[in-house]
């Protein structure tokens, strides 16, 4: 679960929030609903596709499909780059993975208790499942080489678990103390 933080994208998913952002400012013709998801220096060039991409709408639909999608193909890369990540395609719909499905339904419905149960569940099957390893190959550790070594492997996930865990724990920490001295 916690094998490698880092910026999943979801944000490329066609049932993810940019792209559903995009389909609904298609639909009103109001490109400022995709702005959000990216710089303002980004915005004259989405301006410029979409604009494009708006008035083929009604046109030949095998060609509106083809501006559709470079639309939302640059909208999302850029989208990317703004996060520092690298673009990676379009991803179909169903791609969410179950937590961020989750969260998304969590902020629709204004409730994250779903959220939490499910973060909280899994964290502590993890947890527990990492330390009894670790404590039952403890017992044989010196016994042998091998022995040794497959304790310090399971030290190592377990440790490095909980270094995650930590290293989001002080980041939000850290994030909550900028934004409450940029509010005095």
């Amino acid at each position: 679960m916690l094998s490698g933080i880092s910026a999943s994208a979801h944000c490329d998913s066609y049932d993810g929030p940019v792209i559903k952002d995009a389909f609904r400012a298609l639909k009103a013709d109001k490109v400022e609903l995709v702005y959000k998801w990216i710089d303002p220096e980004q915005e004259e060039q989405i301006a410029s596709l979409f604009k494009e991409t708006y008035k083929l709408k009604n046109g030949d639909q095998k060609i509106y499909a083809i501006v559709e999608k470079q639309f939302l193909e640059t909208l999302v890369r850029l989208h990317r780059e703004t996060e520092g990540e690298p673009y990676t395609g379009l991803k179909p719909v169903g791609s969410l993975t179950p937590l961020i499905a989750l969260g998304d339904e969590s902020i629709a419905g204004n409730d994250v208790d779903g959220v939490v149960k499910y973060v909280n569940t899994h964290i502590d099957k993890l947890l527990r499942v990492r330390h009894a390893k670790v404590v039952e190959l403890s017992k044989t550790k010196d016994d042998s080489v091998e022995q040794g070594r497959a304790y310090v492997k399971a030290y190592v996930l377990y440790t490095h678990t909980l270094e995650k865990l930590e290293q989001i724990i002080n980041e939000e920490i850290a994030h909550s103390e900028v934004n409450s001295h940029e509010q005095h």
